[in-house]
């Protein structure tokens, strides 16, 4: 993705080196973007009228404009999800972790934590 498309973004992302931001297929006035390294999927974006949030269960945790699904696994809290509401469009950002399990799924989640709507 080139610096003007990320500049028309409705959201920002801090990718690590090595990530790529990949648009997808979405539905008419929607768009999807999957955060990649190496072919592997670590993240969808969702950014339309109405996601399908949430998709995992758990807790839902609300800080500002941001709603949040965790999940604990043993001692530990990770943030399967994130859902932004806005008054302007894209209506809703939906940002979920793709990657299962160890140091993969770590960095899908700092990754997310990292999205903002603009």
């Amino acid at each position: 993705m080139s610096v003007a498309e990320r500049a028309a973004l409705p959201f920002i992302i801090d990718l690590p080196a090595g990530f790529q931001l990949v648009e997808g297929r979405a539905a008419p006035g929607a768009q999807v973007y999957s955060a990649r390294k190496a072919g592997k999927t670590y993240l969808m974006i969702y950014a339309g009228p109405t996601s399908q949030f949430p998709i995992y269960d758990g807790d839902h945790v609300t800080v500002g404009s941001r709603v949040s699904v965790v999940t604990t696994e043993g001692q530990r809290r990770i943030a399967m999800e994130h859902l932004f509401q806005r008054a302007t469009e894209p209506a809703e950002i939906h940002v979920w972790v793709m990657a299962q399990d160890g140091a993969d799924r770590d960095e899908a989640e700092r990754i997310a934590q990292t999205v903002d709507p603009k």
